[in-house]
Formats: C-alpha cells, sequence, structure tokens
C-alpha cells in the first residue's frame, strides 16, 4: 500500500517595513493561494510604528485591513528615531534569528535602504536564495561625481540579489543599469486591488459632482495626493488658471506643505471652478476617480517611482494626464489613446496637453474606456504567482 505524504510548500520570509495598502493584498493573496507558505516581517517594529504622514503633514488611520488574512510577525526596532525615512530608522537586533527560527526556503526583502534590510540581503546571500522587490527608476539620473560614487555602490548592493521582481519598464532598466541581468530579472506589475477600484459607486460618485456644482456637461479634473513640491500641484494649478475653455472644474483631493499655497493662489483670483477637499481615506477613494473624467499626476521629482494613484484611476475608467518624471506613464499612457504626457516642470506643455484634453468630454470617456482595457493585466494575481513561480523553480 502507497501512502501519499502532503508535499510541503516551499516558505518565503518577507521582509518589509510596515503594513502598506499596496502590499498588505499580495501577500493576503500568496496566503490564501497556498502554492507557497510565507510570513511577512515588518520591521519598523510595533512600538515605533507611527502613522503621521509628512507628505500629508497629518496622521494617516489607513481604513482597509492591513493586517488580516495572512500571517506575520513585528521585530523589535531599536533605532532610538524610528521609521523608514532614514537607513538608521531600521535597526532590528533580532532579525536574523527571527527569521532562521521558520526555517524558510527563501527571502524576499522589500527595499534596501534600511539598515537591517540592509544586513539581511548580506547576511542571507548564499544561504538562501535572496529576492529583491523595489521601484526605483532612473528617471532622475544626472551626471555627477556623486551619482558615479552611488552607481558603484548600488552595483555592490545589488551583487547581493538572486532574484528581483521590477514592476515597469524603467524599474527594468534601473536593475539592468546596476549589474543584475536578464535571467535574474522576473516582471510583477506594480498593480491595486482593480476589482475594489471598480465597484459601483457611481451614486456616490454622482452627488460628489452635485456637491460641488460641476453639471455632466463639464469636464472633472482630479488631483488626489500629497500637496508637496515633488507632486508639482501648483503647476497644475497655474495651467489650469490659463486653460482658454471655461468648461471644467479641478478638485485637489489631500493636504500637505502647499495646501496655503494652493488655496490662497486659487481664493485670491475668485476661481469658482477649483475645489479642495481634505485627505480621503481610501475606501472613498473609488468615489473620487468615479466622479471624475481625467485624472492628473503632474510630479517633477525626484522620487516619483511609479505613481499608483495612476492605476486606480485607469481601474474606474478614466483619462490619465502625467509627466515624464513619473515611472508608471511608461508603461500605462498611451499617447492619444488613454491620455498623454508632458514634460515635467514645463507648464505650456502641460497647458497644451491639458487645453486638448478638456475640449472634448466624449473623447475623455473613449480615452477612459482604453485605460479600462489596459490596467485589466496589471492586477494583482499576476504578482502572486510570478513570485510562486521563481520560489517553487528555485533548486532550494
Amino acid at each position: 500500500m502507497t501512502i501519499d505524504y502532503p508535499v510541503r510548500l516551499k516558505r518565503l520570509a518577507i521582509i518589509t517595513t510596515h503594513p502598506i495598502q499596496y502590499y498588505a493584498p499580495i501577500f493576503k493573496l500568496l496566503h490564501e493561494r497556498k502554492e507557497v507558505e510565507i510570513r511577512v516581517y515588518y520591521s519598523w517594529g510595533h512600538k515605533g510604528y507611527k502613522k503621521h504622514d509628512p507628505g500629508f503633514v497629518k496622521i494617516v488611520e489607513w481604513d482597509l485591513p492591513l493586517m488580516e488574512g495572512y500571517p506575520f510577525e513585528w521585530l523589535r526596532n531599536t533605532s532610538r528615531d524610528p521609521g523608514s525615512h532614514r537607513f538608521s530608522g531600521i535597526i532590528n537586533l533580532n532579525l536574523i534569528d527571527q527569521i532562521q527560527s521558520w526555517k524558510p526556503d527563501a527571502v524576499l526583502v522589500f527595499g534596501w535602504a534600511y539598515n537591517s534590510h540592509l544586513k539581511a540581503l548580506r547576511y542571507f546571500k548564499g544561504k538562501l536564495p535572496v529576492y529583491f522587490r523595489g521601484d526605483s527608476n532612473l528617471l532622475d539620473a544626472t551626471a555627477s561625481l556623486k551619482n558615479v560614487l552611488k552607481y558603484c555602490f548600488l552595483r555592490w548592493v545589488y551583487s547581493h540579489v538572486d532574484h528581483a521582481f521590477y514592476v515597469g519598464s524603467a524599474n527594468r532598466k534601473y536593475f539592468l543599469k546596476h549589474g543584475i541581468n536578464e535571467s535574474q530579472l522576473s516582471f510583477t506589475p506594480h498593480a491595486v486591488d482593480n476589482v475594489r477600484f471598480q465597484e459601483d459607486r457611481m451614486e456616490e460618485a454622482s452627488a460628489l459632482r452635485r456637491s460641488l456644482g460641476i453639471t455632466k456637461d463639464k469636464v472633472f479634473v482630479l488631483f488626489a495626493g500629497k500637496f508637496e513640491p515633488k507632486k508639482d500641484p501648483l503647476l497644475l494649478l497655474n495651467a489650469f488658471l490659463n486653460l482658454k475653455s471655461k468648461n471644467a472644474h479641478l478638485l485637489f483631493a489631500g493636504n500637505g506643505v502647499l495646501e496655503d499655497a494652493l488655496k490662497s493662489r486659487a481664493v485670491g483670483l475668485k476661481s469658482y471652478n477649483i475645489h479642495f477637499m481634505d485627505f480621503q481615506n481610501q475606501t472613498h477613494m473609488p468615489v473620487l476617480y468615479q466622479a471624475c473624467d481625467l485624472f492628473c499626476l503632474p510630479s517633477r521629482g525626484p522620487g516619483e517611482s511609479w505613481g499608483l494613484a495612476i492605476n486606480e484611476a485607469m481601474a474606474c475608467g478614466k483619462a490619465i494626464l502625467t509627466s515624464d518624471k513619473v515611472g508608471a506613464a511608461y508603461d500605462l499612457v498611451k499617447e492619444g489613446k488613454n491620455g498623454y504626457i508632458f514634460k515635467s516642470g514645463n507648464l505650456p506643455h502641460l497647458m497644451e496637453k491639458l487645453e486638448l484634453l478638456t475640449a472634448n468630454k466624449s473623447k475623455l470617456g473613449d480615452f477612459g474606456e482604453y485605460s479600462k482595457k489596459i490596467i485589466t493585466e496589471w492586477e494583482l494575481e499576476a504578482v502572486a504567482k510570478k513570485i510562486e513561480m521563481v520560489l517553487n523553480n528555485d533548486p532550494v
């Protein structure tokens, strides 16, 4: 009589800083699919984990369950100033022992720029397969001695990585430049929960338009995010104020250091078609996207590695206008089909594209439908499947 013993699933230890609304759904999906066994190690440390977001300049309490549906452990963070804002903000003296006690078959590290994350890359190299996921790109690169030194340092960092999961074409170029070869790369698209954003919220969206006095024939332009220099909302405001057509409304949804400057300029010019709304939590964001006709992300950087708000807006079937400093632009925006890309910081170029897009509301509807088709392939299950495939085919 032959006895079939259950096959042991391969174990993947995942190291990341803290619960993030874009990563927690991936962890939950990996756990639910039962193709691999995962455990997430949060390096920020439970006691030191603060939810004050410097970009929004306020305490941010996400209204989605980010610590449910998958196994995780908090690592003890001994940093005097804990957080992800600096390299020494993440120091976990027990990281190696805590992970080794679980006996994983591989380690996946999200981001290297923290004391403990770099320590994990160095320690596990040669002992276990070391995987890495990040979304950096070369869009802000300039020729300087500092960048030459940074390039050499990054090649050393990535020499400790056996396999990297890239999120898009700009990220792929970044990894290749820093010494990771094609055979060490797998595409795991930067993705959001498309299903959640596509749920019908049009009744609420229509109510929002009415509350702002935006009739159906008007074009509703949305900026949602942090009011900070990197996002460059002032450039969008100036471009909007110079529109020849008065057929559009603009909503700034969020908070940040530029809030007073934005409001002062809009109020000073008595612009009836410019609106402001405080930071909106995750469960309400689909309403904003479904209410608008055009989503704009005018970032100038540095450090706008992707811009997942573009994914969210596209899942809601919206046209996109974004700058060339946004990583997502090179994969998700098809010129003249679902939106346009303008040169960052270039007011005339932004005005030209904004004028073109707001002149024809029906065209925006066509662009939005094309966005919805594109984003279908950029979904969470594709991320989970590729991670599973790499781990299960790794000869550990």
